[in-house]
């Protein structure tokens, strides 16, 4: 497996398989342009873990207060300490086996590496298992509940701090 900084190609990959799998969300479309966007204009990093030349697991790194998913709420990232973790997938067979744990600990890597101190992850609080996950690697410092509108419902969303 390799571990590294997504190419365009690879999230072209990603997007479509992803577009694939929600056949009638048509949010996927335009999730895909805007994560691709970011990408491009330096709003965001896009990590994967690869194997045999295509990525099977993803996590998004926002590292500008302009990206779309934290101009409302920028306290999730504030351009120059703090980053925020974000789209956390995995192909379902490769579930399970540590490579996503790798993969978060090579993205704290890098947001050190470029001196940012904080990193925040969220998470839909109905999900316990990957609330669990997430405090496993390390994310255990509360900050706050948000009400997200996810299509025709509200969800409570938990946002969770970690020194890196």
């Amino acid at each position: 497996m390799e571990y590294r900084i997504a190419t365009i190609q690879d999230l072209e990959i990603i997007w479509n398989n992803n577009i694939a799998k929600h056949p009638d969300d048509e949010r996927w479309v335009r999730w895909k342009k805007q994560y691709i966007e970011d990408n491009l204009n330096g709003r965001s990093i896009t990590f994967v873990v690869v194997n045999d030349n295509t990525p099977i697991g993803e996590i998004t790194m926002v590292i500008s207060n302009e990206h779309k998913d934290v101009v409302e709420l920028p306290q999730l990232c504030d351009g120059t300490s703090t980053v925020y973790m974000c789209a956390f997938r995995i192909e379902k067979e490769y579930e399970g086996k540590g490579y996503i744990s790798k993969l978060v600990k090579y993205a704290e890597t890098y947001a050190k590496n470029m001196g940012r101190k904080y990193a925040i992850i969220g998470v839909n609080a109905a999900n316990i298992r990957n609330m669990q996950i997430y405090f496993h690697f390390g994310y255990t410092n509360f900050l706050f509940a948000n009400e997200e509108k996810d299509r025709d419902k509200l969800e409570t969303v938990l946002f969770y701090k970690k020194e890196l």
